[in-house]
């Protein structure tokens, strides 16, 4: 059985949902089921060469080189 409900919005998101439909006729669902597969596709897996500078990043803090955020605007001159 399908769930149907209603949702508020305001005017100005509804014309932005309308200015993304490909179709006159294409409803709203329709369009925000695009929107949702464009976000799951942005936020797909790492790349292993990310992965791989996130955990150089956690074995550097780990061995104590860093730098807290105080002591870059000392350096900068932003104190």
């Amino acid at each position: 059985m399908v769930s149907i409900t209603t949702i508020q919005i305001k005017e100005e998101t509804k014309n932005k949902l309308d200015s993304l439909k490909d179709y006159p006729r294409e409803s709203y669902e329709e369009v925000i089921n695009k929107l949702l597969e464009i976000v799951a596709e942005e936020n797909m897996e790492l790349s292993e060469e990310t992965k791989r500078d996130i955990e150089e990043s956690r074995k550097e803090f780990k061995q104590g080189k860093w730098v807290s955020f105080e002591e870059v605007r000392k350096k900068a001159g932003l104190k």
